[in-house]
């Protein structure tokens, strides 16, 4: 990939000729209707551009009539964004603010330090907690008015250096510096190349000391990081790239710094401000939090059919939440709806609509033929779980088929028994490899002229109001960004090839090739409808065949592969969070990249002194429950995929070889959607092109652990909230996203103190049969089975390859 290095466009000075005043008007109007030809061609199957507004361009091109056409151009190109979404969230235009103060580098540091630690070491522990970026923005707040209090608005000269602790009030432009480096830091939760750690250092007994450790931790942060500088022109400056969760985070920066009450002519009649509005809303999902998590915690998966026949299989199986197919989707539950999906006010509803007609169609009506045919074994099986099986139905021992060493043995496989998985866990590998060959296609496609078109131009292309107003700023240079991704693909190398990793540098080669393909499309997917497409499947199937019986190996493929493009959208995400606030590009790069690598080295050097200190850590029996969770699922993966292998499982005559089918599936399907989008009447035409085929197949890709029984219940919500969008449009504006955050918020507090207060101390549950009856079903108990194995028998096949 060849980039251009093109210097900012300069203002240029434009010298008035002098022509009548109809050959003006006539150069004018040519020009605006060229102008939105153009933007109609662009945008035509954007499913964010509200069809009445592309109704409304194409008549006026349609007509030659440039006086709408100058009204059109104005509206949607000149001063603001064509997406009413990002209207109402996002301000068009700027304010001269100091952003990379000292008081927002202090807080922020301190905030991705204190953040860092408490997520990596609690990741360690069962159940787990996570400090959220949403709870950072809150926190930060306060935190900054506090400073104003104490630090005099005075500037100091120390032998020359002149600096301020207070250079004015503590303004947004510093919140949101402090909010990505929380962002950078641990937006995902916690450095996830410290799972590969724990299970190396742990369940594999290797240590390569911290050398090792702290390059592969800020590779892998940093590598995502040079992807996403070198995508900006992608997914960052085009309008149409606007990324739904920075509209949340921005409508809170709004509300917290700005108290004024709205207007109730366009809020549909409200008059409270969107701050006081976001408290209210704050503590009541702080307050209702303490039914479902602790005082009634059946109104989390409110199944209540399955209370009323808690041992009928059936009945289990198909209403059960946690491993049945969730009919009758009904919970109480904010961390339920938004858990594994995120919030459902966040989308846009065709994003939802083609993310849950995937769930209904092949999680429920096509696996629903699959499980009750018995094809795969299955009633030796429950719908669902996250676990593989043996073939006595017993979740797999993979301690039966490793060595001394713990390295896999071939003869004691054979002995022991092939790989089982649950009918909606074996269709999940099918339906990602359908994703990850649609998102190709349908970004070729849908938008591949774009893209061709913004590589060429760079920071010259058709410019929206928010980059105009970027440009007084200076840029973060594109060398910049490939200077650091070279140096990471160096250090990556290294940590590869320095140490007896048993991963060879040609794979390794191989492996950063994955990321470089598919953030791009992966990332415009997840710009435009909030849901991103993983590439975990896809790396364990690729190292799986390359390297059989390299379990570590494996591990660094997939964390190499998958996080660094997941960790280069989290960076985009953020750019284009700054981008919008109109945050200066080189205070976001510093900002992010320091905040990387600290964070990085923070939380290797909480887990080595959680690893040296805890005792008995990461055992089954840890008496505080520091078993570490995720290293262990890590570790197991490892086994399955890098030591078992994918050809076992779905080559040639294996089990589960007609998923491979999936990928024809995948690569012709939005050929077909393009086709019908093109082609289809006007009254078709909105929802044709809306139809989004890798959402179809790989917006649910958190099954497992998520289950159709949560999806089902985020779209519902979803649902209701799109309907109030179309029945009051101007509430909705004002107050979704503000809706969503305090949801958020408030959740993540509660469960912060409910977690240090009361689990932390071993508090019981109120003993009623709202805490411990419910439960108390097949479906919660994963006893929905319909044969089980006698003992000392087996089912399946004898031999197995």
């Amino acid at each position: 990939m060849v980039f251009s290095f093109r210097k900012r466009a300069a203002a240029e000075e434009v010298t008035p000729v002098s022509i009548s005043s109809s050959e003006g008007a006539e150069a004018t109007g040519t020009e605006v209707l060229n102008t939105l030809k153009k933007f109609e061609e662009q945008h035509k199957l954007d499913p964010n551009l509200p069809i009445e507004e592309l109704n409304d361009v194409d008549t006026a091109i349609a007509t030659g009539d440039t006086e709408k056409g100058v009204e059109i151009e104005t509206v949607l190109v000149e001063e603001n964004s064509p997406y009413p979404e990002v209207r109402a969230a996002v301000r068009n235009y700027d304010v001269d603010l100091p952003a990379s103060t000292i008081r927002a580098w202090v807080i922020g540091l301190i905030l991705c330090t204190v953040g860092s630690a408490v997520n990596m070491l609690f990741s360690l522990r069962n159940p787990t907690i996570q400090i959220t970026t949403y709870v950072i923005q809150l926190i930060a707040y306060p935190i900054g008015l506090g400073w104003d209090m104490i630090f005099p608005d005075r500037q100091f000269n120390v032998f020359g250096l002149k600096f301020n602790f207070k250079p004015g009030k503590f303004n947004f432009k510093e919140h949101v510096i402090i909010v990505v480096m929380s962002n950078a830091a641990y937006g995902g939760g916690f450095l996830y190349a410290t799972d590969v750690l724990i299970a190396q250092q742990v369940f594999y007994k290797q240590n390569f000391g911290w050398g090792f450790q702290l390059l592969f931790g800020i590779t892998t942060l940093c590598t995502g990081y040079g992807l996403a500088g070198l995508g900006r022109r992608f997914l960052v400056w085009p309008a149409a790239m606007i990324w739904p969760s920075d509209l949340v985070n921005a409508s809170l920066f709004y509300a917290l710094h700005d108290h004024s009450p709205s207007d109730p002519a366009t809020t549909n009649g409200w008059r409270i401000s969107r701050y006081r509005y976001f408290i209210y809303i704050m503590l009541g999902a702080f307050i209702w939090y303490w039914f479902p998590g602790w005082i009634f915690q059946g109104l989390s998966y409110f199944t209540f059919i399955c209370w009323a026949a808690p041992k009928n299989v059936v009945v289990n199986k198909l209403f059960g939440g946690l491993h049945g197919y969730g009919l009758l989707p009904t919970t109480l539950d904010w961390t339920v709806i938004s858990g594994y999906a995120l919030s459902p006010l966040i989308p846009p509803f065709h994003a939802v609509a083609s993310t849950v007609a995937g769930v209904i169609i092949f999680f429920l009506f096509v696996s629903m033929g699959l499980h009750f045919s018995g094809t795969w074994y299955a009633d030796y099986m429950v719908v669902q779980s996250s676990s593989a099986f043996d073939n006595t139905g017993a979740v797999y021992d993979v301690s039966k088929i490793l060595n001394e060493d713990l390295i896999f043995d071939e003869q004691k496989y054979h002995e022991y028994s092939p790989l089982y998985l649950s009918t909606q866990f074996a269709l999940v590998y099918g339906l990602s490899f359908a994703a990850v060959a649609a998102v190709i296609v349908h970004v070729a496609l849908y938008h591949g002229k774009q893209i061709a078109s913004q590589f060429k131009l760079a920071r010259k292309q058709e410019d929206d109001v928010h980059m105009k107003l970027m440009k007084k700023y200076r840029d973060a240079e594109d060398w910049w960004y490939l200077a650091l991704f070279a140096v990471m693909i160096g250090l990556s190398f290294a940590v590869c090839c320095a140490w007896p990793t048993g991963f060879p540098a040609w794979a390794y080669v191989v492996c950063i090739v994955i990321p470089l393909v598919w953030t791009i499309p992966i990332g415009i997917v997840q710009a435009i409808t909030n849901i991103q497409l993983g590439l975990n499947v896809l790396t364990e199937f690729i190292i799986g065949y390359m390297l059989p019986g390299h379990p570590m190996a494996m591990m660094m493929f997939k964390n190499y592969g998958y996080i660094c493009m997941s960790q280069a959208l989290y960076f985009s995400q953020d750019l284009k969070l700054g981008h919008y606030m109109k945050v200066p590009p080189r205070a976001m790069f510093f900002s992010q990249l320091v905040a990387s690598v600290w964070s990085a080295m923070v939380q290797i050097a909480v887990m080595n002194w959680a690893l040296g200190t805890i005792p008995n850590v990461c055992a089954d029996d840890q008496a505080d429950n520091y078993t570490c969770p995720n290293g262990r699922v890590f570790f197991t993966a490892s086994v399955i995929w890098g030591a078992i292998g994918p050809a076992r499982m779905f080559s040639g005559g294996a089990l589960y070889s007609s998923l491979q089918w999936f990928w024809l599936v995948g690569a012709v399907s939005p050929i077909i959607t393009w086709f019908l989008a093109r082609r289809a009447p006007k009254r078709w035409f909105g929802f044709v092109r809306s139809i989004n085929m890798p959402l179809v197949f790989g917006g649910s890709s958190m099954i497992p652990p998520a289950t159709s029984y949560t999806y089902l219940c985020w779209g519902s919500v979803a649902l209701i909230f799109y309907y109030i969008k179309r029945r009051w449009n101007g509430w909705w504006l004002q107050y979704n996203y503000i809706t969503s955050a305090a949801l958020d918020c408030g959740l993540a507090i509660s469960t912060i103190i409910i977690f240090f207060t009361l689990f932390l101390t071993n508090a019981k549950l109120p003993k009623w049969y709202g805490n411990y009856d419910v439960f108390d079903t097949l479906d919660q108990t994963g006893l929905a089975i319909k044969s089980f194995v006698a003992e000392g028998e087996t089912f399946g096949p004898t031999s197995w390859p």
